[in-house]
């Protein structure tokens, strides 16, 4: 058995990842509607693209977890990656919470509605925690247990024609916004734990075969292709097969699967292009997505002020604006996380002394 290859393709489709949600908010936030033309090729191919950015991000984020859980040298209640993973989940669930706070409106003894609403970071936290609690449950099958997380990440997309329009009414806003799309939060744990969940089942099928990396490209890239071209179908096959109409419910609305194959084609390549990557800020970015994410909402969505781009120039951009400003967005969110501590002060402390002057 060779010596196992450094993963630098997993800190590069991060650092992907981030970059696309980037863009993504800030072209969706600041282009003028009227140009927003799904007839539009180009547009259209944007639009496309900036939808499996979510998936990515849910679907790394389980494969990551728990690839760190799997490869501790200590299993079980005494793995330090649960302490840590769920500390994790605290720090992200305080972040989610902070960034959607409105100060001047908590100053007047109000709180913002749209504070309430859990965002990315509260279900990325919450899954973390969910991944901590299968583990801990089913540990005793050991490698087996990556089947019950795929088992629960399908059992998830497949029924998510039952649970969609799920209210919640006998549960307080706050935890039924947690839960599904119909209660108005900006992301939800169905169907989003499933990609998490897939995520952590291609972690227990990964862990000990890291060598031939080559054959996990093509592997991604052959059935990524199938979840996009052929998963609709398959399911209208079972529910002839079966008579069971949810299959078909599925296959008419398949955007679950079909951006999971996205996802996959996406890993394929990536993992195919793995010793390219280590050259370059990839690894960096990729190591540092939630301070990029804070540091975007910061100056996009003007958290705890108000004071952002999106409050002074939404919908107002034309095309060639959008883009020349979301690649300068890219660059100073990234360039503010990625400066060196010995840089960031000092540049504090230039801007304090202008300001106090």
């Amino acid at each position: 058995m060779g010596k196992p290859v450094r993963l630098y393709f997993i800190d590069a489709l991060r650092a992907f990842a981030i970059l696309m949600m980037l863009q993504g908010h800030f072209i969706s936030g600041l282009l003028d509607p009227v140009l927003k033309d799904p007839n539009n090729s180009i547009y259209s191919f944007w639009l496309y693209c900036r939808g499996f950015t979510a998936p990515v991000f849910f679907t790394i984020t389980g494969w990551v977890f728990s690839f760190l859980l799997l490869r501790s040298k200590v299993q079980g209640w005494k793995n330090p990656r649960i302490k840590k993973g769920l500390k994790r989940t605290l720090e992200l669930l305080a972040w989610g919470y902070l960034l959607r706070l409105n100060l001047p409106m908590l100053f007047n003894g109000k709180i913002n509605n749209s504070f309430l609403y859990p965002d990315v970071l509260q279900i990325i936290g919450l899954s973390l925690s969910f991944i901590i609690l299968i583990y801990l449950i089913f540990g005793f099958l050991q490698h087996w247990t990556g089947l019950i997380f795929l088992g629960i990440g399908i059992l998830i997309f497949i029924s998510q024609p039952l649970y969609v329009d799920t209210t919640f009414p006998e549960l307080p806003n706050y935890i039924a916004a947690i839960l599904t799309k119909a209660n108005k939060g900006v992301f939800y744990l169905f169907p989003w734990l499933g990609y998490v969940c897939i995520g952590t089942f291609i972690a227990y099928l990964f862990n000990p075969k890291t060598e031939q990396l080559w054959a996990w490209g093509f592997g991604f890239l052959a059935l990524g292709y199938w979840l996009i071209h052929r998963s609709s179908a398959f399911l209208i096959d079972l529910e002839f097969f079966t008579g069971i109409n949810l299959f078909r419910k599925v296959a008419y609305n398949n955007f679950l699967f079909i951006r999971l194959g996205d996802v996959f084609l996406l890993f394929g390549i990536f993992i195919l292009l793995n010793d390219y990557l280590k050259k370059g800020l990839w690894t960096k970015v990729g190591s540092k997505t939630l301070e990029i994410y804070i540091v975007h909402y910061f100056i996009f969505y003007g958290s705890l002020f108000g004071i952002g781009l999106y409050k002074y120039f939404k919908y107002s951009w034309t095309f060639p604006e959008s883009i020349i400003g979301a690649l300068i967005f890219m660059l100073l969110c990234t360039g503010i996380v990625l400066l060196d501590d010995q840089y960031r002060k000092k540049l504090f402390t230039f801007l304090v002394s202008k300001v106090t002057k």
